[in-house]
């Protein structure tokens, strides 16, 4: 017996607040990679680890938050607790897999390639293991093609988030490019969706058995992540390098650009040399003429 899936039983609530997650966690994810490449010291794998974490996490609140409005109409929903968090800490750490590679190795084809694909498996392997945490009166079943396109989607979301997280460091361009992000993983998420079918057991209306059900899991699924990145945005935002840029000096003085109205300051000499100009200011020393000798002198 087939069952009658609905994934949008809230409306649009569901999928609006999903987007928010996921936009949150990808653009603090981004600042904090753009921050770790403007520190080459200790703290380079710091902020990395932070973007990790604050992606992984978003992705996984956007997942379960979308989750909330999932039902099957002829029988109950429930989730069990260790699948369920054991699909963050495959989020976090394949995230952190491919921020690394990105992080260290800089935007070459070959580390985009790696580190795009890891993440992006990473997504796909949360959402799958997320969905098998579901406990129902039935099984669940995928088809094959739509599978493939969700995984595809989720590598070349992957692979464009690192590329900005690398390329883009204005703030407005990052907050544009965590936009673009949502959509690429909220886009895999219903796809992966829509590959889902279940069929149910005869007895599809008994207990759910074993298994937390949705309102007991709200709790920790959205005050735990939502306090992480709450916490995470206060650190990026009294992070002034993060907010306004590099400042113009410490910019190097080979790619400093004049700016109008602004005279260009002259080099200083060096000790010992004569400044520019310094031979037309010294006053000159007038040289009489010498006098060619006269034929009377001989």
């Amino acid at each position: 017996m087939q069952g009658t899936v609905d994934g949008f039983s809230y409306g649009l609530v569901t999928p609006v607040a999903a987007y928010f997650m996921a936009c949150l966690g990808g653009a603090l994810g981004l600042r904090c990679t753009t921050r770790s490449l403007r520190n080459r010291r200790s703290f380079k794998s710091g902020w990395l680890a932070l973007g990790a974490t604050a992606i992984g996490s978003g992705i996984w609140t956007m997942h379960f938050v979308a989750m909330m409005g999932f039902s099957v109409a002829e029988a109950p929903i429930g989730y069990d607790r260790p699948t369920t968090f054991a699909s963050l800490a495959v989020a976090i750490i394949m995230v952190g897999i491919g921020i690394f590679i990105v992080g260290y190795r800089g935007a070459t084809p070959m580390a985009l390639i790696t580190g795009g694909t890891i993440t992006g498996l990473g997504i796909a392997s949360m959402h799958y293991l997320g969905m098998a945490g579901i406990r129902l009166q039935g099984r669940l079943e995928y088809d094959t093609a739509t599978v493939a396109l969700s995984v595809v989607i989720a590598v070349v979301a992957a692979t464009a988030a690192l590329w900005a997280a690398v390329s883009v460091h204005g703030f407005m361009a990052s907050l544009g490019a965590s936009l673009v992000m949502g959509v690429a993983v909220s886009g895999m998420h219903y796809t992966g969706m829509a590959a889902a079918s279940v069929h149910l057991h005869g007895a599809a209306a008994a207990a759910v058995g074993d298994g937390d059900s949705p309102a007991s899991l709200l709790a920790p699924l959205l005050i735990g992540p939502a306090v992480f990145l709450l916490l995470a945005g206060v650190v990026v935002m009294f992070d002034p390098l993060l907010v306004m840029g590099e400042p113009d000096w410490r910019e190097p003085a080979a790619g400093r650009r004049a700016r109008p109205g602004v005279p260009s300051q002259r080099p200083k000499p060096s000790y010992g040399a004569p400044a520019s100009g310094a031979a037309d200011r010294s006053p000159r020393r007038e040289v009489p003429p010498r006098e060619s000798p006269r034929s009377s002198d001989w």
